[in-house]
């Protein structure tokens, strides 16, 4: 009986050491931890659902298939997906092109599972949060090579220190902060960068004026649009 007993609370002892154990996708190795979004399946959607999630400090995902290799032909599937929500806070904190930037996507069969179930190339797409900061929701598209995505890409302005117009007291005028793309999953830039090095008073940059991957497609209607303009001062704002 002794014995019996024994065995019992041994075997006890193990489950509370497997229960208290962090589960194998959030005891990836740090090289990995900023590229490789971890997730396992998730069984049931709605508002109960995922607040049950984000109580358990999950994030509930999305991630979308194309339906074709090219947007427009709508969704094929939609897998429900749960993320640990302090890997994503922390991979959003190091990576400020999150949404322009493809990465790793690992499902694993279950939360203390090691059996992988998928493993992929993503783009984030969209993070809701709440007001306080904290991610509400991950909606991520695969980005398997050859696939074509739109993607709203972020518009970086470099060689403000040696813009001859900023020089002479010039202002830089932003007019565009983001410029939408239709790129190859494998061509996809973190971000447009608009050189302003020989920009003098007066001078602008117009969309098409922007060098990018020859594979890359500007998304609009008048690609002859201003992205920013040296202004002589800058302007007076109409008061109220």
């Amino acid at each position: 009986m002794a014995q019996f007993l024994r065995g019992k609370a041994a075997a006890a002892g193990e489950a509370a050491l497997r229960a208290s154990a962090p589960a194998p996708w959030r005891r990836t190795a740090s090289a990995s931890y900023h590229h490789t979004i971890q997730a396992v399946p998730r069984e049931t959607a709605g508002p109960r659902a995922a607040a049950r999630e984000r109580r358990h400090g999950r994030v509930p995902a999305v991630l979308l298939t194309l339906a074709g290799a090219a947007p427009g032909k709508g969704i094929a599937h939609r897998q429900l997906l749960t993320a640990d929500r302090r890997q994503l806070a922390e991979m959003l904190k190091q990576s400020p092109y999150f949404l322009s930037t493809p990465v790793r996507l690992q499902v694993r069969a279950g939360e203390r599972s090691n059996a992988i179930i998928h493993d992929g190339t993503v783009l984030p797409i969209k993070v809701q949060r709440y007001g306080t900061g904290n991610i509400l929701n991950l909606v991520m598209v695969k980005a398997d090579e050859g696939t074509m995505l739109k993607v709203d890409l972020p518009v970086e302005f470099k060689g403000e220190d040696a813009c001859p117009g900023l020089k002479k007291g010039g202002f830089l005028q932003k007019i565009r902060t983001s410029l939408v793309y239709l790129c190859p999953a494998e061509h996809i830039p973190p971000k447009i960068e608009v050189d302003l090095t020989n920009l003098d008073v007066g001078d602008r940059v117009l969309m098409h004026d922007i060098p990018v991957h020859p594979s890359l497609k500007l998304l609009s209607k008048n690609e002859t649009m201003p992205v920013c303009k040296i202004l002589a001062s800058k302007p007076i704002e109409p008061v109220e």
